[in-house]
C-alpha cells in the first residue's frame, strides 16, 4: 500500500491486530508494513516510532470501554459496569498491561474513560482528590486481577514466536506447579478440593466478590463522613 494511501487509523488498527496475537515484542515496523502491504518507511511517514505506535494503539483500545450514565443506572451500577468492561477490554488486548509498564499511556481514548470514571464517583458523593482516589482504587484492582491472565497470554505469545508447543508446555508447567503446591498443607487441600469438584460447578466469582467489597468500602467512607460527630 503506497504511503499516500495509508492512514494513521489503518496503521493503528493493524498494529492492534499484531499486538493482540504477538504482544509488544512481536510488533515491528517491518511486520506491520508486511501486513499493510507497504514498506516500513511508509509506516514511519505516519507514525514516528514503534513506541509512539504502541501509545496510539493503547489509547485506541481504552476507547472501547463503555460509559454508563450514573444518573440513569446509579453510581454503583455504573462503576461495576465500567470495571467489568475494562477487564473485558484487557482480556481482548492483554499486551496493554505490559505496555503500560513501559509507556506513558495518554490520549483522548483514555482521557474519555478517566473523565467519566471521575463523574461516576462524583455522582456517588466523592469530591476532589477523594474522587481521584476512588477511581484509582478500582482501576488498580482491575489491573491487578488481570495480571495473571496477561502473564499467560504473554507467555503463549512468546512460545508462538519461538515455535514452541503451547499446550504441551502449559501441561508441564501446571504439573510442576501442582507438585510444588502439594508440599504445602493449605495449597494441597485446595488442590484436592478442586480435583473433587463437579466439572459443572459455577464459574469463578472472585473478581465480582472483590469488586463489590471495594465498592462497599467506598460507600462506607461516604456514610462515615456524612455522619455528624
Amino acid at each position: 500500500m503506497p504511503r499516500d494511501t495509508l492512514t494513521r487509523e489503518q496503521i493503528v488498527r493493524a498494529a492492534i491486530e499484531i499486538l493482540d496475537t504477538e504482544g509488544v515484542d512481536g510488533l515491528s515496523m517491518r511486520r506491520l508494513g508486511t501486513r499493510l502491504g507497504s514498506a516500513a518507511t511508509a509506516v514511519y511517514w505516519h507514525v514516528k516510532s514503534k513506541d509512539n505506535l504502541v501509545v496510539l494503539a493503547g489509547d485506541e483500545v481504552w476507547a472501547e470501554v463503555e460509559l454508563p450514565d450514573p444518573g440513569e443506572v446509579g453510581w454503583r451500577t455504573a462503576a461495576t459496569a465500567m470495571a467489568n468492561d475494562t477487564r473485558a477490554m484487557i482480556a481482548r488486548h492483554p499486551w496493554l498491561v505490559t505496555a503500560m509498564s513501559t509507556h506513558l499511556m495518554y490520549g483522548p481514548g483514555k482521557a474519555r474513560r478517566d473523565d467519566h470514571c471521575l463523574a461516576v464517583f462524583e455522582a456517588a458523593g466523592f469530591v476532589g482528590v477523594d474522587a481521584d482516589n476512588a477511581s484509582k482504587t478500582v482501576l488498580t484492582y482491575v489491573l491487578g486481577t488481570a495480571l495473571s491472565e496477561v502473564a499467560e497470554a504473554a507467555w503463549r505469545a512468546r512460545l508462538r514466536r519461538n515455535g514452541g508447543n503451547e499446550e504441551e508446555q502449559m501441561r508441564d508447567a501446571m504439573t510442576q506447579a501442582s507438585e510444588i503446591a502439594m508440599r504445602f498443607p493449605r495449597l494441597r487441600a485446595r488442590l484436592e478440593a478442586w480435583e473433587e469438584a463437579d466439572a459443572a460447578a459455577p464459574p469463578d466469582q472472585s473478581f465480582e466478590l472483590g469488586l463489590q467489597a471495594i465498592l462497599d468500602g467506598l460507600k462506607a467512607q461516604l456514610t462515615t463522613r456524612a455522619t455528624p460527630i
